[in-house]
């Protein structure tokens, strides 16, 4: 009976083993002949007051100041209430390019600070981030 037992542990045991996912994603091979440079010209955004329930467009502007095309390979706002697009194309070497992107103020009475995170094919670091400042005033009822 004990042998039974320990055989039927041991097949749960392989069997739940044998079903577990990699969480970890490897990052993506960085051909670091293809890198270049990002200048921002708007990383941080002052978007003054506004009333809640307003969504207030956000646009963040750069500049390829590198030899290569800039791709910009994926934006990741900070939280659901932020939503942001990457350009669709590369930007050419000396042109400049924008992130656009809104923020829905719903819920979200008093001082907000917002960032994105932005992943690019630029020397050094290839993630930066954006952020912009508003401060939502409630809806009177």
């Amino acid at each position: 009976m004990r042998n039974i037992s320990i055989f039927i542990f041991a097949a749960i045991l392989a069997t739940a083993c044998g079903n577990s996912e990699q969480t970890y994603k490897q990052p993506d091979l960085i051909n670091t002949k293809e890198l270049t440079d990002i200048q921002w010209i708007d990383s941080t955004l002052e978007l003054g007051k506004i009333t809640e329930g307003q969504v207030v467009e956000v646009v963040f502007r750069f500049k390829n100041t590198g030899t290569k095309p800039l791709v910009i390979r994926g934006v990741h706002p900070g939280c659901g209430c932020t939503v942001a697009n990457p350009p669709a194309e590369p930007i050419a070497p000396g042109a400049t390019g924008e992130i656009k992107g809104s923020f829905n103020s719903q819920g979200r009475a008093g001082m907000n600070h917002k960032s994105i995170s932005v992943d690019a094919n630029t020397n050094g670091t290839q993630t930066h981030e954006v952020s912009f400042n508003v401060e939502v005033i409630p809806q009177s009822k």
